[in-house]
């Protein structure tokens, strides 16, 4: 069971590879495989807190 402390751990870590996101595409010639592999770690944190706010709740 995750506790909340690791659901607040998740988020920062989404917000922090949102932000990587956002910076990379701000690039004049953006890295488009750097893109696709920041965006499937967020979306694989995205699962992991829709998930433990299932458990915590």
């Amino acid at each position: 069971m995750m506790t909340v402390h690791t659901l607040t751990s998740l988020q920062r870590r989404h917000a922090a590879l949102d932000e990587e996101v956002r910076k990379e595409r701000s690039h004049p010639a953006p890295n488009f495989v750097r893109l696709m592999m920041l965006k499937r770690r967020k979306l694989a944190l995205k699962d992991a807190i829709a998930a433990s706010t299932r458990n915590v709740n």
